[in-house]
């Protein structure tokens, strides 16, 4: 589905992933945009996007949506794969281009959430052309190999050996949550305070699940926290992947030590 969107005094676009791209990429918070029109008819959203363009009087796209979604071209030689794109808008033009994939002489690479958080984290502006960015295939390629032994080794948890990883999880899983939640009403009448207390019941299903133990308990009461939090997050003003990105951020500087089977951070 492609979602034509409008930021208010701003600009009009089009995107498949709201969360990804006006979100958590351009900034705005849900409030603070709304959805003009979706279909997933490509060349109907692209022609739209151009006559609301013009008619709200923004800057008109140079190209069609259709045209940059569907022709991203990616130039490739011997040691690099070069985007025709600049680096501020690489993240957005890569996810609307999630599957795609090219040869290089180190093998076939292809998009989705884990290469395009690699890609933007490694990626290079070109000092010959500021509107391409590149990286650098070996590293890549070398990057695609980790993840593959990393997936096919197993994997020991307290002495536990754990089921494999899932290969993928549905990168809308977040958006089909609250899709569920919105034709129910949650977000029109539902009220957060309500949404706390149904996290608390959730919790104790997760205690009793722990002390029984009982896995598949475990897993749908684990499941059943995430879908609350989702849907609190948003009656928030919030995405839950906002908040999950927030405090990575914090932990992932955190330093401490394991006392009697938890994690205590130091002290600053």
């Amino acid at each position: 589905m492609y979602y034509l969107y409008h930021i208010p005094g701003k600009k009009i676009g089009v995107t498949r992933n709201l969360n990804t791209r006006v979100t958590l990429i351009q900034g705005y918070k849900p409030s603070e945009y709304e959805v003009l029109d979706q279909s997933d008819d490509i060349d109907y959203i692209s022609d739209k996007e151009i006559e609301l363009q013009k008619s709200y009087g923004y800057k008109i796209d140079r190209k069609k949506y259709k045209n940059v979604v569907n022709k991203m071209k990616i130039n490739v030689t011997e040691q690099t794969s070069t985007f025709a794109c600049p680096l501020n808008k690489l993240k957005g033009h890569l996810m609307d281009n999630i599957g795609i994939t090219w040869e290089t002489s180190h093998g076939t690479f292809q998009l989705d959430q884990q290469t395009i958080q690699w890609i933007m984290n490694n990626a290079k502006m070109s000092m010959y052309n500021d509107q391409r960015s590149y990286i650098y295939n070996k590293a890549f390629a070398e990057f695609l190999h980790k993840v593959k032994l990393h997936n096919e080794e197993p994997n020991y948890i307290g002495g536990l050996t754990m089921p494999k990883k899932p290969k993928f999880m549905p990168i809308d899983i977040f958006n089909k949550i609250r899709s569920w939640a919105h034709i129910r009403g949650l977000y029109k009448s539902g009220n957060p305070k309500i949404q706390y207390v149904k996290l608390q019941e959730e919790a104790g299903e997760l205690a009793k699940a722990l002390l029984k133990d009982d896995q598949p308990e475990v897993i749908d009461a684990i499941g059943d926290i995430v879908v609350v939090l989702t849907n609190l997050a948003h009656q928030r003003g919030v995405y839950i992947e906002e908040c999950i990105q927030t405090a990575y951020e914090v932990i992932n500087k955190r330093t401490g030590k394991m006392i009697n089977g938890t994690f205590v951070k130091d002290e600053n």
